[in-house]
């Protein structure tokens, strides 16, 4: 029997119709299913005019609706601030009660109670759905019943109730109940063009990063047959040794159930080392989100308090600084390929992402938060839980971030982690004739070695905007205020 004569499907960071928490709820109780998706003002007008994260929404909606208009449904599509155009949507519609998964971010929690308010003002219900998760803040908690904060002893909560709840990994089923999904022609548009959206095209396309179920599909289906390579491919840019999923992960594209049911059954086929080192990646994502929930001041501040006490460098040189550090411009090679990866694709390496981040708080002495938001602007897979975490961590500032005084070295990294120095090549071609021993670290070269490769330094390429031996320094006396703080308890 149904509970509802009509509900709505709101779609906000899930644009898939399969295995979703929301919609398959939504169909399993009512008698007719509306969906809809809403390109929220309150978010896209922050954003630039050419930003790769809206065209990819766009083109993954568009697959969105030619999939639910084959089931039989439709998808009601606008342009309006999502808080208002829900509640009037329902209105109008005349639905019983609005369906959607949870969002984490604090701005989408505020959101969504200023939604439910004014429906519940009207006789309706919001009801959410744990959907691009697999455990909720509260379901993973300490013997004591807190929030961990150290990842290692969540991890093994995680996996302990993973192994106790296997039921929580099946696909929430929609197609058996697809007779349910309303037409609802009369209030359907076409999903708007870019140009509508206020937009431009980007170079989306070019980057070769699929888009939608099918693209997150395809993506998957290739990282499936060489997970197995994972733990010993993915430190190295060059190499296609990551999923490339984040961005499919960030806007729902993929299910994270499926992901997660993927490396179990990858583990207990033999491809163990490998999955079981991607498998804590995702829970790593799991475990951000926990932080954020029960610790929303880290949007802006450090959740280690004593950290904010630290004196970042400020005023002009240090602006300086930092848009050398923005361009891709330090005269370090594999920082500067890195902000160069980013800049022109919106992507960065995981590897890349420590050691950049590291560069700017350590190297620079620049305030964690400036590079957080760079990175929030850039990122095609920027989410806030994930990116604030690694800031931190990299900032030594965060839950379970690394030791203060662990500093990376750039020119070792590069020697690690891009030793033919073929991700350098890629993205800084000026430097494509140095030998794989120079690459790393230009200036010491030669005037004969550089010469022969084409390179003045300070013309074609920068000098190192920092000494990094010096930096090291400055960066353990910035940061004796923590220990001070620390030791004082």
């Amino acid at each position: 029997m149904t509970a509802f004569r009509k509900t709505l499907v709101w779609f906000r960071r899930d644009l898939r119709c399969f295995d979703h928490a929301a919609l398959h709820h939504a169909l399993a109780c009512s008698e007719q299913v509306y969906c809809a998706f809403i390109f929220d003002r309150a978010i896209l007008d922050e954003l630039p005019r050419a930003d790769r994260r809206v065209e990819f929404i766009q083109s993954s909606v568009c697959e969105l609706e030619d999939a639910l208009h084959a089931m039989g449904g439709a998808l009601i599509v606008q342009h309006a601030h999502a808080e208002e155009a829900i509640p009037e949507l329902a209105r109008r519609l005349g639905v019983d009660a609005v369906f959607a998964n949870r969002d984490y971010e604090p701005a989408a929690r505020r959101r969504d109670q200023h939604v439910a308010h004014i429906l519940e003002q009207e006789g309706r219900a919001l009801h959410l759905y744990k959907d691009q998760v697999i455990f909720e803040c509260d379901e993973i908690l300490s013997q004591s019943a807190k929030p961990f904060s150290v990842f290692t002893p969540y991890k093994k909560a995680w996996l302990a109730r993973l192994h106790r709840e296997t039921d929580i990994l099946k696909p929430h089923q929609v197609e058996q109940y697809s007779t349910r999904l309303a037409a609802s022609a009369k209030y359907v548009r076409h999903v708007p063009h870019l140009e509508e959206l206020g937009f431009g095209p980007t170079n989306l396309a070019s980057i070769g990063l699929p888009t939608g179920m099918r693209g997150g599909q395809a993506l998957f289906d290739e990282f499936a047959m060489h997970m197995q390579d994972y733990d010993r491919h993915r430190d190295f840019p060059a190499l296609r040794g990551t999923s490339l999923l984040s961005v499919h992960l960030r806007f729902g594209t993929v299910s994270i159930r499926g992901l997660v049911r993927h490396a179990m059954q990858a583990m207990r086929e033999g491809a163990s080392r490998g999955a079981e080192m991607w498998l804590s990646e995702l829970i790593w994502r799991d475990f951000y989100f926990m932080i954020l929930h029960y610790h929303p001041r880290v949007e802006t501040q450090a959740f280690k308090p004593e950290y904010d006490t630290i004196v970042w460098e400020q005023g002009p040189d240090a602006n300086s600084l930092f848009q050398a550090w923005c361009k891709g411009e330090t005269g370090y090679p594999l920082v500067d390929a890195a902000m160069a990866q980013i800049n022109r694709t919106g992507y960065m390496h995981n590897r890349l992402r420590m050691m950049t981040a590291s560069f700017l708080v350590k190297d620079l002495g620049i305030d964690w938060r400036r590079g957080e938001r760079y990175f929030a602007e850039k990122l095609n897979d920027y989410d806030l839980s994930a990116n604030n975490g690694g800031w931190q961590w990299a900032a030594s500032s965060g839950c379970d971030a690394q030791p203060y005084f662990r500093i990376f070295n750039p020119v070792t990294q590069s020697e690690k982690f891009d030793a033919e120095g073929r991700f350098i090549r890629h993205y800084l071609p000026q430097l494509a004739g140095l030998s794989n021993r120079h690459i790393h670290a230009p200036w010491r070269a030669s005037p004969d070695d550089l010469s022969a490769a084409g390179v003045v330094l300070g013309e074609h390429y920068p000098l190192p905007i920092v000494q990094h031996e010096e930096a090291r320094q400055r960066t353990l006396q910035r940061y004796a205020v923590v220990r001070k703080s620390t030791s004082a308890r």
